[in-house]
């Protein structure tokens, strides 16, 4: 097992109480001329074991050296972000991410992309106290181990025997270089999707240029444009519908998938009924009166009779026969 090099786990940053400076210590006799003394303390808490490659190295900056050590410091999970740092220290954003970047220049400071299933990735940051060294998952497990070549070209550690199942060795090279190695899964082959839906999606692009899917994009999005289709939808309804009022041109469409899906989503049409269309029984028109005319004064008039009189011819006429 790895002798631990720091109980950073312990709360750190406390702030002690203020004390009077402690008397300069006597010079001893055998103390060279000039330079620093050092005052030797042997700790046995709040500890951490920094190499002189970091301390001394020739190369990073002081800034560099500092934030390598605070991060060596630091237990397991503790976020190492500018952010985070820079809410820690008084120097800004600029100067840490300086800082940050040299680490990971010189080999101290390493980030690999882990797969985490469902196709999401996580970026994870490991510290390498000794970048030359050989990463090995330490044997209690939980933790990385740092060993040397020799000791990695060596045999395993012995594990101790438990009673009961027969132990694994857990202690194994996770990478022959100065970083973790992470294996990615390799992408499944995607289908080419084919059928009316798909020829629809795919011709998207020819009405405009922002709207061009991927084939997983397309496979993904055939079953709204199929519900479309089987609520009786042409296919030129869909497409005007998908292309009309888009941003101007010098707008770009970052995501024009998730773009198609919302419409597809938001503006589906219902389903027609299925009883049949009630229509109305459409009444015959009335035909107008014809046009007579009278034959007393050759007056106009609208009468089925064509021997029929106007009233005036009429009212004449029945006075003549009273008369009579």
């Amino acid at each position: 097992m790895a002798d631990p090099q720091s109980n950073a786990a312990v709360p750190a940053y406390s702030s002690p109480e203020r004390q009077s400076p402690p008397a300069p210590p006597e010079l001893p006799p055998d103390a060279p001329r000039a330079g620093v003394l050092h005052v030797r303390h042997r700790h046995t808490e709040r500890y951490t074991v920094v190499g002189n490659h970091l301390a001394q190295h020739p190369r990073l900056s002081a800034a560099a050296i500092g934030i390598g050590v605070h991060i060596q410091s630091l237990p397991d999970g503790a976020s190492v972000t500018i952010k985070a740092l820079t809410l820690r220290f008084r120097e800004g954003e600029v100067t840490i991410g300086r800082a940050l970047r040299e680490l990971e220049e010189a080999g101290y400071l390493v980030r690999r992309r882990v797969p985490l299933g469902g196709g999401r990735i996580a970026t994870r940051t490991f510290f390498l106290d000794h970048p030359g060294a050989v990463v090995r998952a330490s044997v209690a497990g939980g933790s990385l181990e740092a060993v040397t070549p020799g000791e990695a070209a060596g045999p395993e550690p012995k594990v101790p025997s438990v009673p009961g199942p027969v132990a694994v060795p857990v202690a194994a090279e996770v990478s022959a270089l100065a970083s973790v190695r992470t294996r990615r899964a390799a992408p499944e082959p995607a289908t080419v999707p084919t059928g009316p839906a798909a020829d629809l999606l795919a011709r998207l692009r020819l009405a405009d240029t922002r709207l061009l899917l991927s084939e997983r994009d397309v496979q993904r999005l055939v079953p709204a444009v199929e519900t479309w289709l089987a609520r009786a939808a042409s296919p030129d309804q869909i497409t005007r519908t998908l292309t009309a009022s888009l941003p101007s041109e010098a707008v770009p469409i970052r995501h024009p998938a998730s773009f198609v899906e919302y419409r597809l989503t938001t503006l589906l049409p219902p389903p027609l009924p299925t009883a049949p269309v009630r229509t109305a029984t459409a009444t015959p028109l009335r035909q107008p009166v014809p046009l007579v005319t009278c034959d007393g004064c050759e007056r106009a008039i609208r009468t089925h009779d064509p021997r029929a009189l106007c009233r005036e011819c009429r009212e004449r006429r029945d006075g003549r026969m009273v008369a009579a």
